[in-house]
This record gives structure tokens, sequence and C-alpha cells, in this order.
């Protein structure tokens, strides 16, 4: 399932008791299935999203469970097969407006939406405006209140690029890896005072993208040093600048072609090891 979402009034991706979540209300609507549907189980995700960080490409997968005795109400294909089209109709009036499923297919053999993914693609947005941030964009949109140089930002950022060990840009976690492959980190003016920073790797670790725009936002506006990010990943030693949530934006997550899931998922799977 290709799904989008306004991360502004979630707790983040994750279900948690008690907080309204981009999952829980995903599976909400999911079991709420007329009955004879096929029943689904908790819904795997490409990458989980912090609270307030958005999604316009995010992807999950689910297995279901196929009921004995379909009582005819789910729709399907001339084929016999479960028409995907009109199940994700039937989702989206039952989801709220800050969440949509874009599309919904069957699914590969093999296919992991979180094991099998070789890249996920990231997106922040900056004003540096000096009256902040326009109105309608505020919600996905950082107000910086200092001049940006993406010309420093990106010489910064180039030191950055590779496989390292991020355990300076991630919130840390008692288990899993901090070593990442980080494939792009590119800042652009894309109006007068709006920039924007493309960033892929094959995976991330918790906060990690915020704390790379935050890093760099205090070289582009001359408070820190071009070299600083690079000392700070060598440091192994978390920085305190994060970036703000409300300017994240996840874009997409590629995968292999079909027949290469199961191995990549399989790859993924086994914990890397320091370069």
């Amino acid at each position: 399932m290709d799904v989008s979402y306004d991360g502004t009034d979630f707790s983040g991706w994750a279900r948690q008791p008690g907080r309204r979540t981009v999952q829980g209300v995903l599976e909400e609507a999911l079991w709420r299935q007329p009955p004879g549907a096929e029943v689904p189980k908790s819904v795997v995700v490409a990458g989980r999203t912090d609270a307030g960080v958005h999604a316009t490409g995010q992807v999950v997968h689910v297995d279901v469970v196929p009921l004995s005795e379909p009582s005819g109400r789910v729709p399907v294909s001339p084929e016999g097969i479960p028409d995907l089209t009109r199940m994700a109709g039937r989702w989206n009036r039952l989801l709220p407006g800050d969440v949509r499923v874009l599309g919904a297919r069957v699914a590969p053999d093999g296919f992991d939406a979180r094991f099998s993914a070789i890249r996920r693609r990231y997106r922040y947005r900056v004003s540096d405006a000096p009256w902040g941030v326009d109105p309608l964009r505020r919600h996905d949109t950082l107000a910086w209140g200092r001049p940006l140089s993406t010309d420093a930002m990106n010489a910064a950022a180039a030191e950055l690029l590779g496989l390292h060990d991020f355990a300076a840009y991630c919130k840390q976690r008692d288990t899993g890896t901090t070593i990442r492959e980080l494939q792009r980190l590119e800042w652009e003016r894309v109006a007068e005072h709006l920039l924007e920073v493309r960033v892929s790797a094959d995976a991330f670790c918790h906060s990690m993208v915020r704390s790379l725009v935050g890093v760099l936002l205090l070289v582009g506006d001359g408070r820190r040093g071009g070299a600083w990010p690079a000392k700070v990943l060598e440091s192994g030693i978390r920085d305190s600048a994060v970036a703000p949530a409300h300017g994240l934006t996840l874009l997409a997550v590629d995968y292999p072609p079909d027949a290469e899931l199961a191995v990549r998922a399989e790859q993924t799977r086994n914990i890397r090891t320091s370069p």
C-alpha cells in the first residue's frame, strides 16, 4: 500500500497507547472490513516517522488471512481476486482527511516493506525569509531567521556521504546498528527565500535526517565552520542540533526488481559491521 499523510496532528507513525498515530488510524480502517473480508494483521512500514513528520510516499505491507466463506460483499476483479482499487476507496472513506491510501496491490513473493527497501528518500524545507514562512507552508517548512548559504552547506554535506557509523547523528537505542550508507545530501534554493535539502540513504536511524539538517543549518548561517559536521561524525558523540520535525517529508521508498526482493530482505536483516 502506498500511503500519504500530514504528520502535524500525529504522535508519529508507530502505534502508542492513548495517542493518535498513523499506524493506529490505518489499522483501524483496515480492521473495519465488511463481514467476509480478508482480516488484516498488523501492518509493516518501510520507515517509521517521528511525531510531526509527513509522508507523500510511505509504503506498508500487511499479511491477510482469507476467511473460509466469503460473504460476497468484498469487491473482486473479473479474475476473482480482491479489487484493491475499490477497497482503497473504502479505506479512504473510513480514514481521517490527513491520511490517504494512494494505491494498493498484491505484493510480489518475498516482498517486505521494511527489509526489501534499498533506499529511502526525504526532503526538508526551510525558509530563510526575514519575515518567517509563508502561512500556507507553515506545517511543512521551517522558519529560519538567518540568511543561509547553499554553497557552504553543500560543501560540508559532501564530507558526510558514503558508508559511515552515524552514531553522532542518531538518537541512541539499545539495539540495532547506526552504520548507514548516506547516498545523497544536497541543498537547493528553489525560490527566493525557500530552500530544500534532498536526503537519501539505504536506511536511516532514529532522528538521523533531522540531526544532519540541524548541523548543516548552523554551517549555512555562519555560526559553525564547514569542517564541523565531519568532526561531529568522527567524534561519535551526538550533538544537540536537531531540526524540528515539521519540515521533514518522506518522499519515496525504492525497491529492487521483484526477483531480488527476498534476497534483499535477507541481506538487510543481517546486522552490518563497521567499515
